[in-house]
């Protein structure tokens, strides 16, 4: 493939109208407007994920399924998973620098991972009511239906509210407490951005994208809702492009 000028970021659409919401994808979109390197977004519905990108990708380590975010660099080549993305994008532009392995990084990795096994029971219900169009809603009832043994809104009825929010809250607020560490802020490390920064800033605002009320009620579990809504105000600058 003959080389191109800028990026191509695959990225999942919202209903109407379109706007980015998912999770992973805000971390690469976060990375390539902190980085100011030229991209566009080529949308992809959950169903057209695999044609797509089957050409020219291997599928993921679990070795059954196509992951979004994926980009195609200038070079033409196709990288997909959200951290190996960022390890290439690094390597090819190198300015502004941002810290993709500070002590911080771990610590959010495990906290994330904690928090979405945690919080599915409010996710995977809302997703398709308020973020996906008509075609990816099967696809995702489906799936989601078979990772969970039964049917997602029995999922959400049987395991969520306060059952869901009991073990969510310690979570956040052990982000809360990292965040706290350095009274500089607002970022992770004070002033500088680093890549958990951009984690972190990328949650919020898919849990902003999908209903205010649960990223109010995340907030007020946290313990001080202020340093969350400061990192995303400090985050501004690299949000608003979140359609093109």
């Amino acid at each position: 493939m003959a080389d191109q000028q800028q990026v191509i970021l695959f990225d999942l659409p919202s209903q109407p109208p379109c706007k980015a919401w998912s999770l992973n994808p805000w971390k690469t979109r976060l990375l390539l407007n902190f980085k100011n390197i030229p991209y566009k977004t080529e949308w992809l519905e959950y169903p057209d994920i695999a044609p797509r990108l089957s050409p020219h990708l291997p599928p993921n380590e679990e070795g059954s399924a196509y992951t979004i975010p994926t980009v195609i660099l200038p070079s033409g080549k196709y990288v997909t998973d959200s951290k190996v993305i960022a390890e290439k994008l690094q390597a090819l532009y190198p300015t502004p620098h941002i810290d993709l392995a500070s002590p911080y990084q771990a610590k959010m990795e495990e906290l994330m991972t904690q928090l979405m096994k945690s919080f599915r029971p409010v996710y995977l219900p809302l997703i398709p009511k308020s973020l996906l169009n008509e075609k990816s809603r099967p696809y995702w009832y489906d799936t989601r239906g078979k990772l969970l043994g039964m049917e997602v809104d029995d999922f959400g009825r049987e395991n969520g509210g306060e059952k869901t929010w009991g073990k969510v809250e310690p979570v956040v607020k052990a982000v809360t407490a990292l965040m706290k560490e350095n009274p500089n802020g607002p970022f992770f490390e004070g002033k500088q951005v680093v890549y958990a920064d951009l984690v972190w800033g990328a949650f919020l605002i898919f849990l902003k994208r999908m209903d205010q009320g649960v990223f109010d009620e995340m907030l007020k579990r946290s313990g001080d809702k202020a340093v969350h809504e400061a990192l995303l105000k400090g985050l501004e600058k690299w949000t608003d492009r979140d359609d093109q």
